[in-house]
């Protein structure tokens, strides 16, 4: 077809200087994503992720579009993908990671009470 190139011809024909400038944008809009184009990059349909969900489709549809969610959700959504949420408070000197969000505080107590009690019977 006329006017159709492969990507990796284009890139081959772009000066050093702008695929260096290219693959920088490039890494940098890998790093921040939508939910939706976070499913998309790991190769999951609204469908898959809903059953994983244990929710419908459209469930998933309507928190892809949200702009405002329960941290709660953004963790099961994340968790649904394979990864894990972290939040991170950014300072100009420095990064602390906010550990309220990491495994269910719930689950962490419920752990570390098995712990003791696990040692003291042993």
């Amino acid at each position: 077809m006329a006017g159709r190139h492969k990507f990796a011809e284009l890139r081959a024909r772009m000066s050093p200087a702008a695929q260096k400038r290219a693959a920088g944008k490039a890494e940098r809009l890998s790093k921040e994503m939508d939910l939706a184009e976070l499913r998309r990059a790991r190769e999951l349909s609204q469908e898959k992720l809903a059953q994983a969900l244990q929710i419908g489709q459209a469930a998933v549809a309507k928190i892809e579009k949200r702009t405002d969610m329960y941290l709660s959700t953004l963790e099961r959504v994340i968790r649904a993908m394979g990864g894990e949420l972290r939040i991170v408070a950014h300072f100009a000197s420095h990064d602390v990671r906010i550990r309220n969000f990491g495994p269910r505080q719930g689950e962490a107590n419920a752990a570390r009470a098995r712990s003791r009690t696990a040692a003291r019977a042993a």
